[in-house]
């Protein structure tokens, strides 16, 4: 079980934004966000100055990137970064409040519905004991919220002891004393949030409470921490109290809100007012405890044929104010905090066929879209133009056409598609609004990229790993997608160790690189990708994101998308990694190969993309594919460059 994974950024992808390379500095600029975000707001409760505070730390990052000496430090010097900002802050606050002594009160006082701890409780639905831990954060003084935001990192995984302890400026056990303190605090927290609680109430705590203004503060929780210890109704109230670390195990970082956006933070940065700020205001020139790890990588959609799943199933499972703006959904990354989506509760029975038809095997050219999962493989280097195959049974496809309206199209930068060569291929993706694309290959094989989507490589299989191949991917920008199902014998078809033997030559072409795409299982312990990530960790090999595909066997849309959302979580509960979906639709395999209607296509395509933009740790999704044949059934958007399907017609709308 891999529990504590960080998510930071690859020596690589640093290396590359230090030298100038926009895709490498935008990938980089929108991974660190979700981690300043959460050090920032949980260091100031969720304050309205917390914005212009990550602001400001993203634009002294950027500025001061090209003295970072050595890439590997990157997280511990960011960090350092973050927490010098907020401690800037507080110092200029108690400045300011000198002056303004009739406003300090007002402006402390944050709106308790906007702070981390109420974000906490209303959007994750936390158990109880996690509510407490949440509620309980309000009642902590300056320097020990700036420690819990540290440390609340260091127990999900985000950061170690040396880079927190780098931070602050102490040393590892200096470091670890102020924890314990930290931690003692808290419980004190966690008692009084359980003794304000209980019903009925202790007569003499609420005899105490009465002047009490509801606001939690350090004063307070000494009071009310001095009465518990010495009533007989209270004593009992620290039982059963589980460890805090035990309690933050796997959850996801708190999302950032759409008051910050990381392309216009970067614009700012590297575009216009660059003058001010040398960057290195904090943290020094790389200098701190190393840092690094597996880059959050963007989404990537694998649009390959579809594949028979076999019994798949998912687990339930005032400053700066032009830089505010609707936020980038990469800008959503997985992470350690407590806040930004539904825990999973419970698990689902299997869902028959859920997944896909795959396609052919491929040469050394690259792979082509399958027609069928029993299909024997047909190397090909360029897909087919249809990828499903014939159904026995199907529903009738509806005959209705579309010629697409370019303002109808919406973009977003998780949002992508697996493409093929058919006729008015790049005319289609244009169209589509996708931001992404792949094509099972380490080049686009005839497909002319839009400007609005950014092309991913992929080395699909054993016989992909050329000097060729690996040399086109690291042309392609900052991503590589590692094996395309290689649990499926009509797939890449490769064994655990075939697999790991040559990962290394994957990682050598410097890209965040995401794992082998399993067709299914990804949750299951000691099923392949299980193997492999323990292997990997064995081996010390890098992975940044793990790579997934899935497909449904039932067409109710609610069902469908819970299905799939519980599949990702618990993939992500076992991993703690990013997760792109690279191929998903709805097509049943239990029996032959069965599609839904069109407008139940449909359906799923605007509620799944809705799920995945909401989802943290889903940094991309691909739907399969882009082309559709008019004669027959399929998941496809477009039947030409202009003629999309329902399907098509709502992937258009997603954002």
């Amino acid at each position: 079980m891999f529990s504590k994974q960080r998510s930071g950024p690859d020596p690589g992808v640093v290396t590359a934004a230090r030298a100038g390379d926009r895709p490498a500095l935008e990938h980089l600029v929108a991974q660190c966000l979700p981690l300043v975000y959460n050090i920032v707001g949980r260091a100031l409760n969720g304050h309205a100055d917390v914005d212009d505070v990550v602001q400001e730390t993203l634009l002294r990052m950027v500025r001061g990137l090209p003295t970072l000496r050595d890439p590997s430090a990157f997280r511990s010097w960011l960090v350092a970064i973050t927490v010098r900002q907020v401690r800037n802050r507080e110092e200029s606050r108690v400045t300011d409040r000198d002056r303004r002594a009739l406003l300090e009160g007002a402006e402390a006082i944050g709106d308790p519905a906007l702070d981390f701890a109420e974000l906490t409780i209303l959007r994750l639905g936390l158990t109880e004991q996690r509510r407490e831990v949440a509620e309980a954060t309000r009642w902590l003084d300056t320097d020990d919220r700036e420690l819990l935001s540290l440390w609340w990192l260091e127990e999900t995984g985000e950061l170690e002891r040396a880079e927190l302890a780098g931070a602050l400026g102490l040393s590892d056990r200096h470091a670890a004393v102020r924890v314990q303190r930290m931690k003692k605090q808290m419980e004190v927290s966690r008692c009084v949030v359980r003794g304000l609680g209980a019903d009925p109430r202790c007569a003499e705590l609420a005899e105490i409470a009465m002047p009490w203004d509801g606001t939690p503060s350090p004063l307070w929780r000494k009071r009310f921490g001095r009465h518990i210890r010495g009533c007989g109704v209270c004593e009992g109230l620290e039982r059963g109290l589980l460890p805090m670390d035990r309690l933050l195990s796997g959850l996801p970082l708190v999302a950032v809100p759409a008051t910050l956006d990381p392309a216009r933070v970067l614009a700012l940065a590297t575009g216009g007012s660059g003058a001010g700020g040398s960057g290195t205001a904090s943290g020094g020139s790389g200098t701190t405890a190393s840092g690094g790890g597996g880059a959050e990588p963007g989404p990537s959609r694998t649009g390959r044929g579809r594949r028979r799943r076999h019994g798949r199933t998912g687990r339930p499972t005032g400053s700066r104010r032009a830089v505010v703006g609707g936020l980038a959904a990469v800008a959503v990354l997985a992470a350690a905090g407590l806040i930004a989506m539904r825990l999973p509760t419970g698990s689902p029975a299997p869902v028959a066929g859920a997944a896909p038809a795959t396609r052919a095997a491929a040469g050394p050219a690259g792979p082509s879209p399958a027609v069928s999962r029993t299909r024997a493989p047909s190397p090909s280097a360029s897909p087919s133009t249809s990828p499903s195959a014939s159904p026995k049974r199907t529903a009738k496809p509806s005959a209705s056409k579309h010629v697409t309206t370019p303002v109808q199209v919406a973009s977003g930068a998780k949002k992508g598609v697996g493409v093929w060569s058919f006729g008015g291929v790049s005319q289609a993706l244009a169209a589509s609004g996708a931001s992404w694309y792949y094509t099972w290959n380490s080049q686009h094989q005839g497909v002319t990229t839009p400007g609005s989507a950014s092309f991913v490589p992929m080395i699909w299989g054993a016989s992909s790993v050329t000097d060729a191949s690996l040399a086109q991917a690291r042309a392609q920008g900052p991503y590589l997608l590692g094996f395309n199902e290689p649990d499926m014998a009509q797939q890449s078809n490769m064994t655990v160790d075939q697999a790991l033997s040559l990962w290394p030559k994957l990682m050598a072409a410097g890209k965040v690189l995401g794992s082998p795409a399993v067709a299914y299982g990804g949750d299951t312990a000691g099923g392949w990708l299980d193997r492999f990530m323990s292997g990997a960790e064995a081996k010390g090999y890098r992975v940044d994101f793990i790579t997934l595909h899935w497909y449904g066997g039932d067409f109710r849309t609610p069902q469908a998308v819970q299905q799939l959302t519980s599949y990702l979580s618990a993939v992500y509960q076992r991993y703690h990694k990013p997760i792109w979906l690279t191929e998903f639709a709805l097509i049943d395999f239990s029996q032959g190969t069965r599609f839904p209607t069109a407008q139940e296509q449909a359906d799923f395509v605007t509620a799944s993309t809705k799920a995945l933009d909401a989802l943290p740790y889903v940094q991309r999704y691909a739907w399969f594919g882009l082309g559709a044949d008019p004669s027959k059934p399929s998941s496809g958007l477009f039947t030409d460059g202009t003629t999309t399907t329902a399907a098509g017609r709502a992937f258009q709308a997603a954002r």
